[in-house]
């Protein structure tokens, strides 16, 4: 028996949406990466992206435990002397919830090539409405 091989052609590739209300944000995060690889699907390959799109809605109401809301630390440079700016979680889901989840997924991805094309299958929206519902998404799977 060998090992089947999928090619780039050959990938399948589903819509998927889901509610991150009230979800926390490493466990969101996780199972989204999963399905951003492709590694819930039999026919997964390291070297090729099998992985589905994923459409995150209501990105601002996710949860945080403990106390990362104020001690999680978002880091960006400037490139200039003293352009190193700080940001706290707390700040960043009042501000851009979407790239607080952004950057949890991105970070969970490897870090590659194929990671920065897996990524832009993840489409981030901090209320209720999507404009991909042409695609027909379909819930989140829940044995990921």
């Amino acid at each position: 028996m060998s090992t089947i091989s999928v090619k780039p052609a050959d990938v399948q590739r589903e819509w998927f949406v889901v509610d991150a209300e009230d979800v926390v944000l490493g466990r969101l995060s996780t199972r989204i990466a999963t399905v951003l690889m492709g590694k819930h699907k039999p026919t997964y390959t390291p070297h090729i992206d099998t992985g589905d799109y994923v459409v995150v809605v209501n990105c601002g109401k996710v949860k945080l435990t403990g106390k990362k809301l104020d001690t999680q630390k978002y880091y960006r440079y400037s490139g200039y002397f003293g352009g190193l700016k700080e940001t706290t979680a707390r700040e960043m889901l009042a501000k851009k919830p979407e790239h607080l989840v952004h950057e949890a997924v991105r970070r969970m991805l490897p870090k590659n090539k194929l990671a920065r094309q897996q990524i832009k299958k993840l489409k981030i929206y901090p209320g209720t409405e999507h404009p991909h519902a042409a695609q027909s998404p379909k819930p989140f799977p829940a044995y990921v």
